[in-house]
């Protein structure tokens, strides 16, 4: 214990003269968790549309000012003709066309029926089906309130109105609906991950370039003193940066903590022990801090691609879904947004503390065994 200590102290002492430490644990997680929360926002606004209005009939006008009044979409033109919306849709300045062809009010009313054409910018998926499902709600409300003026009214023709379905429904966990809730959460966890990662993933090699990894390895400390005394410091930069990262988020997002913190502290302890294994992993296995970078460059892609952070993983092949599981990442966003939003206590995600916990195992040990006192 006596010899850990003292590995613990010089680790502290290194970590205090580093001068690029102290704002990384306060200013970038704060400055990364705003413009990332605000950024990555997957809700569709500001849809462009173009309209072609051929019939200029009451009806027309109704749903023309129906589409005006939704907030989702911005009319960028109206035109007279199908050519012109379609070079506006190709040139990129509309993402939706629609049509109304023309004797649109005659032939609803005459035929009890009629057609419009919607053309939709696909390149971005999301934006399309998202952008298609809000002007299709319109169209079935105008659809339902011209179906009801073209209906007669006279009271001989009035039956009992037909059995309706009522449906009620409200939002749990997020009643507001509001993405930063949404996003804040699994944002921080991600950064706190990856930040530490990265941190260990240049310590240890950064001593063999200085030079100090020689004098400390004819010293009789043994390798597992060694990686733990480099873990534990680095565990401590971890908490801070989650108590940084949920202040910051109460403070400026208001983001709701519904679940105990201490559950989420103590997963974060766990989680950290498992990445700052596999960072000491990739210092051990390279020779320079560009190595490093590189090489926790390309682990940091993968788990924030699947992490859940952005596209839900039980939305992706199932090979990918098994690939997310040995992920820290995926585990701390889940864990994340399970306490601070749902409630969930530790029997909720226990199943992340168990995979967590063998990661942690597998990766330090990993980390032990690759470590050389002997070049």
């Amino acid at each position: 214990m006596r010899r850990l200590l003292f590995i613990i102290q010089k680790e502290f002492i290194q970590i205090i003269r580093n001068k690029a430490i102290l704002p990384m644990m306060t200013v970038v997680p704060i400055v990364q968790l705003i413009l990332l929360s605000y950024a990555a926002n997957n809700e569709v606004k500001n849809v462009n549309i173009v309209l072609i209005d051929q019939d200029h009939s009451s009806y027309s006008r109704l749903l023309v000012s129906k589409i005006q009044a939704s907030d989702h979409f911005t009319i960028v033109a109206a035109v007279p003709s199908q050519k012109q919306g379609d070079d506006l849709l190709q040139g990129g300045e509309a993402d939706v066309v629609l049509a109304i062809p023309p004797n649109f009010e005659r032939d609803f009313i005459k035929e009890k029926g009629a057609g419009l054409q919607m053309l939709v910018n696909a390149i971005n998926g999301q934006q399309a089906t998202v952008g298609a499902g809000y002007l299709g709600s319109i169209l079935q409300s105008f659809n339902q309130e011209i179906g009801l003026d073209a209906m007669p009214k006279l009271a001989s023709q009035r039956t009992q109105p037909p059995p309706t379905i009522s449906i009620t429904y409200s939002n749990w966990y997020n009643p507001e609906l509001n993405y930063k809730y949404f996003m804040t959460p699994g944002i921080l966890g991600e950064l706190v991950t990856i930040l530490i990662m990265v941190l260990t993933a240049m310590n240890v090699v950064r001593e063999r370039e200085i030079g100090t990894i020689e004098q400390i390895n004819v010293t009789p400390i043994r390798k597992w003193q060694f990686i733990l005394g480099k873990m534990v410091p680095f565990l401590f930069i971890g908490l801070i940066l989650l108590t940084v990262g949920l202040t910051a988020g109460k403070l400026i997002f208001d983001i709701p903590i519904q679940g105990s913190l201490w559950v989420v502290f103590a997963f974060c302890v766990l989680n950290i022990a498992a990445v700052l294994g596999l960072g000491l992993l990739i210092s051990n296995m390279v020779d320079t801090q560009q190595q490093a970078m590189f090489v926790a460059f390309f682990f940091v892609i993968i788990f924030i691609l699947m992490s859940g952070l952005f596209t839900p993983i039980e939305s992706m092949p199932k090979w990918a879904q098994y690939l997310a599981v040995p992920n820290p990442v995926a585990h701390f966003v889940d864990v994340m947004r399970k306490v601070l939003l749902k409630g969930s206590g530790f029997a909720d995600v226990a199943y992340q503390f168990k995979v967590t916990a063998v990661m942690a195992v597998v990766f330090n040990t990993l980390a032990v065994v690759s470590y050389r006192k002997q070049e």
